[in-house]
């Protein structure tokens, strides 16, 4: 169970706490070897906003956030903080917290003293930086092991030394780089919602990178989905899983069956059924069908007939995947006490939601 966050007048950074900083990424572009990894991105991040970086490997994100950093310069464009273009300037000067994947203790170093290193390293007195670092550690739950060496700590827990230790110099912005990727599913979620509670009580403005999509979708304000170094669509987790700008940020951001249309405009016909599209679009194409929107029919209610190949059971929920006479493979998402059985023949139909859809290749 999560320790409760201290009490504001308990607490330092959270007396301290204020309404974040802007961030807004201007033009960006970056190269390696003559090969453009970052093509002109442009992102505003309102003070306080917790904004995700969402995407597949080699797609831009960590690049992004590390000129965001100053851990790598841009061949052109601006990195703005609170107005002020701090693109010369370095990381050490730009206030800014950053956790990474890895959790980068010092092994020899108490957890109160890595906690405190930063603090040091800029000049506060020692017995100051162990008072504010102990008042870090109160935000992660981990007081109590102030005084352990890290091989004494689980891998959650080291995960939270290295938050605490980019919280304590209270910085402006706080960097996320896939802090929760090496920890184990139950952890992860745990510390995930954490770094939100926190996030939300210490009012920072927070940059988060992660190629998991229940993560972005769980703690974020806005998602800024990326592909080949470039921002496909930024919006809100409902915006992106409800109306996906592009099929590739459909086929990205949640469970998607991909069957073929034919557009007219602003619908698309699937099976006999006629469905709105999301942006409008002509002639054969591949539509994106959600689970939730893909149900069991019988007789002429069903738009399609087909045999189910497997079936698993989520808890609340099961998912049933339905190879259909034409050989298109749709998942149905249905309550749990409907269990259909491999080789059952069964009919299915479409919920009139409006539908993702990009041309046929």
């Amino acid at each position: 169970m999560t320790a409760p966050l201290p009490r504001t007048q308990d607490n330092a950074l959270l007396a301290d706490a204020g309404e974040g900083t802007a961030v807004q990424l201007q033009g960006i572009v970056k190269s390696y070897s003559g090969n453009t990894v970052l093509h002109g991105v442009d992102l505003d991040i309102a003070p306080g906003e917790f904004v995700s970086l969402l995407g597949p490997s080699g797609c831009g994100k960590t690049t992004l956030l590390r000129v965001l950093a100053g851990l790598e310069g841009s061949d052109s464009g601006a990195v703005m903080l609170g107005g002020k273009d701090v693109s010369r300037i370095p990381t050490n000067k730009r206030d800014i917290g950053m956790v990474f994947q890895s959790y980068s203790l010092f092994p020899h170093l108490r957890v109160v003293e890595n906690t405190a290193f930063g603090l040091r390293r800029r000049g506060v007195g020692k017995a100051d930086a162990a008072k504010r670092a102990l008042d870090a550690l109160a935000l992660v739950g981990l007081q109590e092991h102030a005084d352990k060496f890290p091989h004494q700590l689980s891998g959650g827990q080291q995960q939270r030394v290295a938050l605490a230790r980019a919280l304590v110099t209270e910085p402006k912005v706080l960097l996320l780089d896939e802090p929760l990727s090496a920890l184990d599913a139950k952890v992860r979620v745990q510390l995930r919602d954490e770094i939100r509670r926190i996030q939300l009580r210490l009012g920072i403005t927070t940059v988060f990178v992660t190629h998991d999509q229940e993560e972005a979708l769980a703690v974020s304000d806005r998602i800024a989905v990326m592909s080949a170094g470039r921002i496909e669509q930024i919006g809100s987790p409902e915006e992106l899983y409800g109306a996906p700008a592009t099929a590739s940020v459909a086929a990205f951001v949640g469970l998607s069956s991909v069957v073929g249309g034919t557009a007219d405009g602003a619908s698309v016909e699937v099976w006999g059924q006629t469905i709105p599209l999301q942006t409008p679009a002509t002639g054969p194409v591949d539509v994106y069908l959600r689970p939730e929107n893909v149900v069991f029919a019988e007789g002429a209610d069903a738009s399609v007939r087909g045999t189910v190949e497997e079936s698993t059971f989520l808890g609340s929920m099961r998912r049933t995947v339905v190879r259909t006479e034409a050989g298109e493979r749709v998942t149905v998402q249905h309550a749990p006490g409907i269990r259909p059985s491999f080789g059952d023949a069964v009919g299915i139909a479409l919920l009139a939601e409006p539908v993702a859809a990009r041309p046929r290749a």
